[in-house]
């Protein structure tokens, strides 16, 4: 039986979650499968994966063929890197407690680059924000001017109104 580690779909209309399944490749997408070892949502920013990562690994150790969004998650989460130490570990290149080592870098390292990453969105979010501000002050000062002007005119032409009757009407009163 050929296996395959692939994606069967679930969630409503326009808002699909998948499951990481292991299947026999002439099964349905959504059809019979033989273990569920996961969850893919590709819906949240970053994409949230919840993942069984020891039997992923024994599956893919022990031949299953992934899909290709698949092996991409695969990959993320680590599981070909780790089963890339322990081909390391039977080669004897190094010992467990070393591959281990090296893999808990390797995801230390990923998580500090993934925060990184978030942290300058955030920044880049705040500026937008700031931008946005800054902009809308300006139009807002710009629309102020212009009603400055207009009550101004509006109290100019007024005032000449009331100065133009009162000494029309002060004239017959002298006379």
């Amino acid at each position: 039986m050929a296996t395959k580690i692939r994606l069967q779909r679930g969630g409503r209309k326009g808002y699909a979650v998948y499951r990481i399944v292991i299947a026999d490749s002439r099964a349905p997408r959504d059809g019979k499968f033989t273990e569920k070892i996961g969850t893919y949502n590709p819906n949240t920013n970053p994409a949230t994966v919840d993942l069984n990562f020891e039997r992923a690994l024994y599956w893919v150790e022990v031949g299953a063929q992934p899909t290709d969004t698949v092996r991409n998650i695969l990959s993320r989460e680590g599981v070909y890197m780790m089963k890339h130490l322990k081909g390391g570990v039977k080669k004897g290149a190094f010992d467990e407690a070393a591959a281990q080592r090296k893999f808990d870098a390797w995801k230390a390292d990923k998580q500090n680059g993934l925060a990184k990453i978030a942290a300058e969105e955030a920044k880049a979010k705040k500026d937008a924000e700031k931008q946005a501000l800054e902009a809308e002050k300006k139009v807002n000062e710009a629309i102020a001017a212009k009603v400055a002007e207009k009550k101004a005119a509006a109290a100019a032409a007024k005032a000449e109104a009331e100065a133009a009757e009162a000494p029309a009407e002060e004239a017959p009163a002298e006379a």
